[in-house]
């Protein structure tokens, strides 16, 4: 599944290069804002905005509501992990899946 995780263009790294500075749940990272770059107008007017983020890239804006309700699914679905994880590591009994021969 591919996601793209709410962020907050907070600086310009580097305009020649279309990349910005975005927080993301307070980790920074350096990504590409060429896709929400608006052609003609400084980089500079995309400090503060909300991206969707994805492999390095801001694929698009949105707005505070938006980006707070993304990162309230994924805190869910952290939940959901964790829970995953639980089984994983043997907390819930499963019964065994079936055993599959392997291909000659």
């Amino acid at each position: 599944m591919c996601l793209g995780i709410p962020g907050r263009i907070v600086a310009i790294v580097d305009e020649d290069a279309m990349l910005a500075t975005v927080d993301v749940s307070g980790v920074r990272r350096a990504v590409d804002v060429v896709c929400v770059a608006t052609p003609g107008r400084p980089l500079a007017d995309l400090v503060g905005a909300w991206v969707l983020v994805h492999v390095g890239f801001a694929m698009s804006l949105i707005d505070e509501e938006e980006a707070a309700a993304t990162l309230r699914v994924l805190a869910e679905i952290g939940e959901a992990e964790a829970e995953l994880e639980a089984i994983r590591t043997g907390s819930v009994e499963l019964p065994s899946p079936p055993v599959i021969p392997a291909a000659t």
